[in-house]
């Protein structure tokens, strides 16, 4: 497959490219990374996206979930991701207890972005309050509503949110209350994919899908799960991209390109 960015001098995106993404109407795509191989390899794909997850704690630390990763953990990996990129915009996430108060996520936010070389971090919840704080200063953040992997001991097992009533309409008040108090990007993970298609249609950020339809602006998904390395329970939005593809970088491209062509996600991995 060809390399749309390997003869052309590659220049950061940021933000307000992905905004443009969103209004032109071309799907934004994402990956998990966590190291400079990994890096460099979406980048000569051309994958729009790198997030530096907390997902790591179970992919690369064996965690059985994303509680025990540090702050630490994340500027080393964002360290290693941002030395190499020179193309896609990396958002990195806040791991669970360092954003409980606006002083404390500020700090850690600040450590991410100066240390780690990120140009966004990722919060998970409706913490209205942290994130004006946090947009007040300059720091852009991508909130996180659905699903949220740090709330695993309250949530009790990993499950779709917002398929009753009360819940999606929860959701939706979150989703526009979060751009209203400066998010500059959404992440919905695990809800229905009409949900999902309601609350991009209405706000003005791009809205980053998993497990959400096809309908939002773009698709996030771990690295790990595209390439059948993660051993672990497969979501409904699995799709084995290295088994279609036969290679690692061509199985990124073919994601890259799926979501592009609004092939990915199909009926099959929308709830």
């Amino acid at each position: 497959m060809m390399n749309p960015y390997s003869e052309k001098k590659l220049k950061a995106l940021s933000i307000n490219d992905l905004v443009g993404m969103k209004k032109t109407g071309e799907k934004i795509t994402c990956l998990t990374v966590y190291d400079a191989s990994f890096s460099s390899l979406l980048d000569r794909v051309g994958i729009d996206v790198m997030l530096v997850g907390d997902s790591l704690g179970m992919v690369i630390q064996g965690q059985a979930s994303t509680i025990p990763v540090t702050v630490e953990h994340m500027i080393y990996h964002s360290q290693c991701v941002s030395r190499v990129r020179q193309r896609a915009f990396i958002i990195t996430d806040l791991p669970f207890s360092s954003y409980s108060t606006t002083e404390k996520a500020l700090d850690n936010a600040a450590r991410i972005m100066q240390q780690g070389g990120a140009q966004m971090v990722k919060l998970e919840g409706p913490h209205f309050k942290v994130i004006q704080h946090l947009a007040e200063q300059g720091i852009p953040v991508c909130a996180h509503l659905g699903l949220l992997p740090q709330s695993i001991n309250q949530l009790g097992s990993y499950k779709v949110q917002g398929k009753e009533p009360v819940s999606a309409e929860q959701i939706l008040n979150d989703a526009l209350k979060v751009e209203e108090s400066g998010a500059a990007m959404l992440v919905l993970e695990c809800i229905p994919a009409l949900l999902a298609a309601e609350i991009s249609k209405v706000l003005s950020i791009p809205v980053i899908g998993i497990g959400a339809g096809v309908d939002c602006d773009g698709q996030v998904l771990v690295l790990y799960d595209i390439l059948n390395i993660n051993s672990g329970r497969r979501p409904k939005f699995y799709r084995d991209f290295i088994g279609e593809a036969g290679s690692i970088e061509q199985a990124v491209a073919l994601y890259h390109q799926a979501v592009k062509q609004c092939q990915y996600p199909a009926v099959e991995h929308c709830y």
